[in-house]
């Protein structure tokens, strides 16, 4: 997935670049608001990171810019203006979601990939390709070959985080905030029983020299595509 950061602060911009790439992202940094409007058009990237304040002009018209365009992608703003009508300004402009400066990396990660599979599930291209594996979202149905396996609805949202991950390890902490911090009275080990779910349903996929559900030891859980040894 493409990530297009608007960000003046070198620092920033180059901390979020290293970091995103880091977590499987393809990153464009830029600066300005007239290069951010010139990369969307160009790129079409599949989210935007968008700092509220520019050298030549404000957030808030980048943002309403490319809605106006027709990027339906999600925007997350980053700011350090941190009052309330500041928040409703940037969300009435058509952004997803309002961080506000500092902020923690991995907060900003969790909540652009909650919005780029909300996105996902609403949008008329309803599948995730992660090597020959295909999901069928709108079926919940994953496919490999002539492999079909039907997915509960929870699985198949797992599968779908996970092939946003491919081949780097997701936190059991990241899978429970991402699927089941919403619900209350369920434990954490609740995804340990999930991937369980999960792996046997892909045995037969595993078994034809597919992806397979992997652990990696104090790091969580992945979809390897590389057959780098038998899930344990």
């Amino acid at each position: 997935m493409n990530i297009l950061v608007v960000e003046d602060d070198a620092d920033i911009g180059s901390m979020l670049s290293r970091g995103l790439t880091a977590e499987g992202f393809d990153v464009t940094v830029v600066g300005r608001a007239d290069a951010a409007l010139d990369t969307a058009r160009a790129y079409n990237p599949c989210a935007v990171v968008l700092d509220m304040m520019l050298p030549d002009g404000s957030g808030i018209d980048v943002c309403r810019a490319l809605r106006d365009a027709g990027h339906s992608g999600p925007i997350l703003f980053l700011s350090a203006k941190d009052e309330v009508h500041d928040r409703v300004e940037g969300l009435s402009a058509g952004a997803d979601d309002y961080i506000v400066k500092p902020f923690a990396f991995g907060e900003l990660v969790a909540r652009l990939r909650t919005h780029l599979m909300h996105r996902l599930g609403e949008g008329h291209d309803k599948r995730m390709v992660a090597g020959r594996l295909v999901l069928d979202l709108t079926t919940r149905t994953a496919l490999y070959g002539e492999i079909h396996v039907r997915l509960t609805e929870r699985e198949a949202e797992l599968l779908a985080l996970l092939m946003a991950h491919t081949n780097r390890p997701v936190p059991r902490g990241e899978i429970f905030d991402q699927l089941w911090a919403s619900q209350g009275g369920v434990s954490l080990n609740v995804v340990d029983v999930y991937v369980g779910y999960l792996r046997n349903k892909l045995a037969a996929v595993s078994r034809a020299g597919g992806p397979q559900v992997a652990t990696v030891r104090g790091r969580g859980f992945m979809l390897d595509l590389v057959g780098a040894g038998p899930a344990h």
